[in-house]
């Protein structure tokens, strides 16, 4: 009786882990303005040209606070809102404060405290929402994705910092991509994966066939990362496109 029922957990479990780690490829625009107005507009055609999650990016965050993160929440209730806080420190309140104003994912850096990381964590329990734990900055991305995970967090965020990229550029070397170690970090943990920083919409787009289902649509590809302000040209007709060309990548296995 006792191994029926051990066999049985163990049947559950696995279904869990398919169910869990075979995703659709989900598109989520990163509003890195500094205006809400500007970003309630681009919002709305992001989402029209088929854009699963809104972000709001730091940018904004900085600019408008949580005004600009219940505005987002308020025009689109439906939508997915991830709020790039990069949390460091006092990481139990700004993650509530946030889900209070409608906000369904925060962030949360690998470089905070232990402590810091399992705050955020404790109140994604208490509040009802996701945890997306950032490895900029770290020297061992792979292990601080491990790390992550251990912790708690529901999704890996697989990143290459503004400033690290121009400064490494600007010294003559050649500029480090999320690519560089995407497989290796989406074959290191059981939870999704995000690659964020400096890729090209080519690149962007490859990212499900890395193993890696969310993908991040921002600076500089759909916003100007320099002026920080909504990109020129028929955004919204290009968006449509690529939009398209992610989904059709069908289910992506998370983790192999």
């Amino acid at each position: 009786m006792i191994f029926i029922k051990m066999k049985q957990m163990l049947v559950l479990e696995q279904l869990w882990v398919l169910i869990r780690f075979i995703l659709k490829p989900i598109v989520q625009i990163s509003l890195d303005l500094t205006n809400i107005d500007e970003a309630l507009e681009t919002a709305a055609m992001a989402i029209r040209a088929g854009v699963d999650w809104l972000e709001a990016g730091t940018p904004l965050i900085l600019a408008e606070g949580l005004y600009g993160v219940k505005k987002l929440h308020e025009a689109f209730p439906e939508i997915p809102l991830v709020a790039d806080l990069k949390t460091m420190d006092g990481g139990y309140l700004e993650a509530e404060m946030m889900a209070k104003s409608g906000a369904t994912h925060v962030v949360v850096m690998a470089r905070a405290h232990i402590e810091t990381i399992k705050c955020v964590v404790k109140a994604g329990l208490d509040f009802g929402i996701k945890i997306m734990g950032d490895n900029l900055g770290c020297t061992n991305k792979i292990e601080a994705a491990k790390w992550l995970e251990e912790l708690g967090c529901d999704y890996v965020i697989h990143h290459i910092g503004y400033d690290e990229r121009r400064g490494i550029a600007a010294a003559g070397k050649r500029m480090p991509s999320p690519l560089d170690q995407l497989k290796e970090v989406v074959k290191a943990v059981k939870i999704p994966v995000q690659a964020v920083g400096g890729l090209t919409l080519e690149q962007a787009i490859l990212c499900p066939s890395y193993g890696a289902p969310l993908v991040v649509l921002g600076a500089p590809l759909t916003i100007d990362a320099d002026a920080f302000k909504t990109a020129d040209g028929n955004l919204e007709a290009s968006l449509r496109l690529i939009c398209n060309k992610i989904h059709s990548y069908g289910e992506v296995t998370a983790h192999s």
